[in-house]
């Protein structure tokens, strides 16, 4: 293994105040970074296509006479679990893929397997036993939710190579990492709908919309070792990319919600969101990386803020 003194147990895009740190013994850190444990944005984009399809199924299933709140919770509890679990997964087979790329990035090279301080055997195993907590929230589901959650395994594992055939890997992982806009309505209604294919394809433009904003952090290593990326694709079109798909996410939502029958509190969360897309597209400095950075992670306040108006919308709608 490479002497890791330099790195000081941490990796250089990770906050070194994070529980992580402070909560585990040392020897388990580096997997708490493959994980990305220490970096919680990333679960947190997998899992807010979850609840907002799964809070708007609840709101469908009102009119239908088939609504449990309990059954509602308790989803929402399993896609919080699934998403760190197969985030985690995710990340740590990107990792062993990405390996000799992330050698060669700034941001990356401190990260557990190119430092050394993993080894790919040991990473393989942690992918298992992520995997297996998936696995086992997955069961918890009905069976076509259980069947539609084993179809995304093609789409997760072709993720890591599109970077090396395309300019459009953030398409990609949109695929990917929306896919809980569908499981979220198959468990509670048992199977998917225009509703959830339209919430699915309004997931897909936001994360390429929001992945577009990250991956300018490394173009330029990028385009040194010939990693294709929106952000190299866009360039300094980036503003008007995101204006487009910013507003298709919001179209295909409010048809959606529309579709599904969510009351005006939704729409009105749509507004709000609508408001903090224009306040990324505005602020949005490709060039500064610690503000890409910044930016992004500011989607985790628009999923909340979609969910809240679905889950408050829910309540009203409760006869």
């Amino acid at each position: 293994m490479q002497d890791t003194g330099d790195f000081n147990d941490r990796v250089s895009d990770a906050p070194s105040d994070n529980w992580v740190y402070r909560i585990l013994p040392p020897w388990l850190w580096p997997y708490a970074q493959l994980a990305r444990w220490d970096r919680p944005i990333g679960w947190q984009l997998l899992m807010w296509p979850c609840f907002w399809s799964a809070t708007l199924a609840a709101n469908a299933a009102i009119d239908e006479g088939l609504y449990s709140g309990s059954l509602l919770v308790s989803h929402l509890f399993l896609y919080f679990i699934g998403a760190v679990a197969m985030r985690g997964a995710g990340c740590t087979y990107n990792d062993l893929v990405d390996h000799e790329i992330d050698m060669q990035v700034a941001r990356t090279r401190s990260r557990p397997l190119p430092s050394g301080r993993v080894t790919r055997a040991h990473a393989k195993i942690f992918i298992g036993l992520q995997a297996l907590v998936g696995l086992f929230v997955l069961l918890q589901f009905n069976w076509f939710t259980v069947f539609l959650g084993l179809l995304s395994l093609g789409i997760v594992a072709l993720y890591p190579y599109a970077k090396r055939f395309t300019d459009w890997p953030q398409f990609y992982l949109g695929l990917a990492f929306s896919w809980g806009a569908l499981m979220g309505w198959a468990g509670i209604l048992g199977g998917i709908s225009v509703a959830s294919v339209l919430l699915y394809a309004a997931s897909v433009a936001w994360t390429i919309g929001y992945d577009t904003i990250y991956a300018h952090q490394d173009k330029e290593d990028d385009e040194l070792i010939g990693v294709r990326s929106t952000a190299r694709l866009f360039g300094d079109r980036t503003r008007a990319w995101l204006i487009g798909l910013y507003g298709l996410t919001l179209v295909l939502m409010f048809a959606a919600f529309a579709l599904a029958g969510a009351n005006l509190i939704a729409f009105l969360a749509l507004l709000g969101a609508a408001g903090m897309f224009a306040w990324q597209i505005v602020r949005l400095d490709i060039e500064d990386a610690a503000q890409c950075l910044a930016l992004f992670k500011s989607n985790n306040r628009v999923g909340l803020i979609i969910f809240f108006g679905l889950f408050v919308s829910l309540l009203f709608a409760i006869p």
